[in-house]
């Protein structure tokens, strides 16, 4: 019997690590090395939260996967979310981890696409039809007073630049991180149309359940605050996450390309207002306009109020009117 106490009193201070899977809108790439490198790095580990990952095709494959049980955590984008909330669905955007809008609409020059306008009639590509690449290229349609039935919606998948080049779309909706990967595979020269220019909202949120909301915040708040851990890092340590990318990213071969996309996506996960509120801090304005937007633009028929269905509360360092980040410069 005395063989048994070290061992219950071992088991007593162990550490009981609390298992948080994210639903991803797409495979383990480069541009979310920091959510990767767990392994490598233990910052959820640090925070007592086992990461887990499910990859998606697209923000509506993330939410499906926290809807159905498969996830904890979504990593969407807000068309997306205004999409499932539209119909019915009881959902908590709790973090803003993009909140520059990252999309565009690339097409080459000879096809002479300038302006929304010109893409009536086009043949136009999207990651998915359950992809913010959809729900931005519908923002755009709007603003030449077009919709989805003026133009031919091609499924391309992620690296969707081929079927560009190739010449079987005329246009394909796309990031920034899509398009410097194109130009890096030979596109050549193109028309960009950015999205933020018409609609500068967020990119990507993490979207809860409201149950989970409402019934795991502690678990919630350590797992916020050990991915913001994870974006300081990479933020600063641009090029040891870019030698990562190649052990655990699927497209980072490219130790130098590598380095680029976590540039840019650096940059876009600071703003205005998370200089002054920390990484992760939502501009409920902006939002608000954008819900609006939305409706306006017939995409969802609902009226959403942002104050009911986002919230800040489980921010590691969200102060109200408080400086508690510095923006760290990611430009060569």
């Amino acid at each position: 019997m005395a063989l048994a106490a070290p061992a219950v009193s071992w088991a007593q201070t162990a550490p009981q690590l609390e298992k948080v899977v994210v639903a991803g809108w797409s495979k383990p790439i480069t541009e979310i090395t920091n959510l990767l490198v767990e392994e490598d790095k233990g910052f959820f580990k640090a925070r007592g939260i086992e990461l887990g990952y499910v990859p998606g095709a697209g923000g509506g494959d993330a939410l499906r996967n926290i809807l159905s049980g498969q996830a904890d955590v979504a990593f969407t984008d807000p068309g997306s979310f205004f999409t499932a909330l539209d119909k019915g669905a009881k959902l908590r955007a709790i973090y803003d981890i993009y909140p520059q809008n990252v999309f565009n609409v690339v097409s080459l020059k000879t096809q002479n696409i300038l302006k929304p306008a010109d893409l009536k009639g086009k043949r136009i590509g999207v990651y998915s039809l359950s992809s913010g690449t959809r729900q931005n290229l519908q923002v755009l349609l709007n603003q030449a007073g077009l919709t989805e039935a003026d133009v031919t919606v091609v499924v391309t998948g992620l690296l969707n630049f081929a079927p560009l080049m190739q010449g079987q779309v005329d246009a394909t909706a796309a990031t920034d991180t899509g398009l410097l990967v194109g130009r890096q595979k030979g596109l050549g020269g193109v028309n960009v149309m950015e999205i933020k220019n018409h609609l500068n909202i967020s990119s990507d949120f993490f979207v809860v359940r409201e149950d989970t909301y409402q019934q795991k915040k502690d678990v919630l708040k350590r797992f916020l605050h050990a991915y913001q851990d994870s974006a300081k890092w990479m933020m600063q340590s641009p090029e040891e996450a870019a030698k990562l990318a190649v052990k655990y990213a699927i497209d980072g071969q490219n130790t130098s390309m590598n380095l680029d996309i976590i540039r840019l996506r650096n940059e876009s996960s600071v703003s205005a207002i998370t200089e002054q509120r920390g990484l992760g801090a939502f501009d409920m304005a902006g939002l608000q306009k954008g819900a609006n937007a939305y409706k306006a633009f017939g995409v969802i028929q609902r009226d959403i109020r942002i104050s009911d269905v986002v919230s800040q509360d489980l921010l590691p360092t969200f102060t109200l009117g408080a400086k508690t980040t510095t923006r760290t410069t990611t430009k060569k």
